[in-house]
């Protein structure tokens, strides 16, 4: 009965006590896709993933409501981090729901106009500056926000503690409202406003908050990927973190108590009160309440949360190793440079792999595929643009049309070329396909199989399809634990024939380790360089974003994946991107260019599309 009390009661006064407008709250999601155009119209780096802030500490008066109900202490305020954009999830700030979505607007802009330099001054103290200049270089490259700016600075200053009324506070208040009604003049603001900090003040709902420390902490360990539709798998919320120091292995010191006081030496001990046999709590709300989580490594961890162990395995239980060792560079998106040798590389083969038949339904499949691919060897290619031919050429005629018009009527030639006629030609393209096979593909795809079977069976296909059509081709796996670890596993290469080997070494992929992309494809480009074929086309089959044990998460790898697939594109190769992820993958078009990739949100579908992808390259 008392718990039932207690809980009626906090339910009661937290509601009472808030201070949003329910009724005409906006959520993240209704204008995710817009921020996301406005926010790289700007000027805004595509590496950027958007997430959901986290609510931090905020200063400012309180109601007596709020202090009975203990809340009103924190608010989810925007954050601009050096990899990812951080809104609120759910803007409820003014009555108006369209000042709430033009809250999320202007938050857009701002972040869009933000230097690196800004970024490290509001982190070093510097924070009003910064805002203030960012203000300002919004209303120069959006002036059409420029209303909308004046409806939300005057909306807020209306909600913002009276100076008069708060007390001790009443200075600091002042000196913000001269900063916000400044409009982005530095001049204009206070020297003295320049030492606020925003934990000392009320939430600024219109200006960006600086973004908290995060810790990447490297493992050796996979752990289970979230079940669809799970508390884990929805939960997008950003949160800071540390970096420390695991001490529950070590022993307490001896202390000189009294006798009376033996019930609490407990609280003088460093131990890991953990307990498998207590019940799961909520820890993400648990993650909430905390300003900043502490992360270290050490320490157990559930049986049931890991998957693999990520040590390399033994010489004798690994792969044979083809060739000598390769050094790549790696793209330093922090220095702006490219760092020579900075990568190791190392081809495998399996010796001897077991044997592998596909089933009876694939079979049929490939020899379908490999049936429609040999039309292309056969079929003649249309020579465009000349003087006479057996049929008209609609595109050379229509530009001989225009160019005509322009130049008042005159006949540019006696015989345009305006005519396409068939001719054969022998084909020249040698293809490679890189398998992504890190540890991510071992996933079930909708409860139904795994998507390292997908690809399994999909490179089968392809394999059959392209032994049909006769052009050179090569098939690879990748994967990588840290920089001096990239492991590219041989399936069939350009200088061996399709065979029952070859079907042996694909049938025999497993998923293992992580996902360094830009060593894949920078090793692939070496290899379709050494092709005397005229069109080289470099396909990639991944299932999610590039990722390593070191600093290669987060923005690192997309940024020197990016600049691998530029340097791919200078050396003249046409690369291709096909994507399997059942998520969403906004980084795409930031990687491989609009017309440089292929998502597909069932990767079931990949058996069948991959051969007809290439058939369209080809053509």
């Amino acid at each position: 009965m008392e718990e039932w009390v207690g809980k009626t009661w906090h339910r009661w006064v937290t509601r009472a006590a808030e201070q949003g407008y329910p009724d005409a709250a906006v959520e993240l999601v209704q204008v995710q896709r817009a921020l996301g155009l406005l926010f790289r119209a700007g000027g805004g780096s595509h590496a950027l993933r958007l997430a959901e802030a986290q609510a931090l500490r905020h200063g400012g008066p309180r109601g007596w409501l709020q202090r009975l109900a203990g809340s009103e202490q924190r608010a989810a305020q925007a954050q601009l981090g050096p990899d990812v954009l951080a809104l609120p999830a759910r803007l409820d700030v003014f009555a108006d729901p369209a000042l709430n979505r033009g809250l999320y607007l202007w938050l857009a802009a701002v972040s869009s106009c933000w230097e690196p330099a800004d970024a490290d001054a509001a982190g070093q103290g510097g924070w009003l500056a910064a805002n203030v200049r960012a203000t300002a270089l919004a209303l120069q490259r959006f002036p059409g926000l420029a209303e909308l700016h004046e409806r939300l600075l005057d909306a807020h200053l209306r909600q913002r503690p009276d100076p008069d009324t708060v007390g001790a506070d009443a200075p600091a208040e002042r000196l913000l409202r001269q900063a916000l009604q400044a409009r982005g003049c530095l001049k204009a603001v206070p020297a003295a406003a320049l030492a606020l900090q925003p934990e000392t003040l009320a939430a600024v709902w219109l200006w960006l908050q600086p973004a908290p420390a995060t810790a990447a902490l490297p493992a050796r360990k996979e752990a289970a990927v979230p079940a669809a539709g799970s508390k884990a798998a929805q939960d997008r919320q950003r949160r800071s973190a540390r970096r420390n120091e695991d001490s529950s292995s070590k022993h307490g010191l001896i202390l000189m108590f009294r006798a009376e006081s033996v019930l609490s030496w407990s609280e003088f001990v460093k131990v890991n009160r953990a307990g498998d046999d207590d019940p799961d709590s909520d820890a993400a709300a648990v993650a909430n309440d905390m300003r900043q989580l502490d992360m270290a490594e050490g320490g157990e961890t559930l049986a049931s949360r890991v998957r693999f162990d990520l040590d390399l395995p033994s010489a004798a239980a690994d792969d044979a190793p083809v060739g000598l060792p390769e050094r790549l560079p790696e793209w330093d998106w922090k220095a702006q440079q490219l760092r020579e040798d900075y990568c190791g590389l190392q081809r495998f083969v399996a010796a001897r792999p077991e044997p592998w038949l596909p089933p009876p339904a694939l079979r049929l499949l490939g020899h379908r595929m490999r049936r429609r691919l040999e039309v292309l060897r056969a079929a003649p290619r249309w020579q465009k643009n000349l003087p006479q031919g057996d049929e008209l050429d609609l595109d050379a005629w229509v530009r001989h049309a225009s160019e005509s018009r322009l130049q008042g009527g005159r006949r540019s030639a006696e015989s345009p070329p305006v005519f396409q006629q068939p001719q054969r030609q022998d084909r020249s393209l040698a293809c490679l396909l890189m398998a992504d096979l890190s540890l991510s593909t071992d996933a079930c795809v909708q409860g139904e199989m795994r998507v390292i079977d997908v690809i399994r069976d999909a490179l089968y296909v392809f394999g059959e399809a392209l032994a049909g059509l006769g052009d050179p081709f090569e098939m690879l796996g990748f994967s990588s634990v840290k920089r001096q670890q990239v492991r590219i596993q041989q399936l069939k290469g350009f200088e061996e024939r399709w065979g029952a080997m070859s079907r042996h070494r694909v049938g025999a992929i497993k998923p293992g380790f992580y996902t360094r992309m830009g060593a894949a494809l920078r090793h692939a480009t070496d290899r379709l360089a050494e092709r005397p074929e005229r069109q080289r086309l470099l396909l990639l089959l991944t299932d999610g974003k590039p990722n390593d044990l070191d600093h290669y998460e987060g923005r690192w790898g997309l940024e020197d994946t990016r600049q691998a697939v530029l340097a791919a594109r200078q050396a003249g190769l046409s690369p291709m991107c096909i994507s399997i992820d059942e998520g969403p993958a906004d980084y795409l078009p930031y990687l491989f260019g609009q017309q440089g990739f292929v998502h597909l949100r069932r990767p079931q579908e990949l058996v069948s599309s991959l051969p007809r992808l290439y058939a369209r390259l080809a053509a």
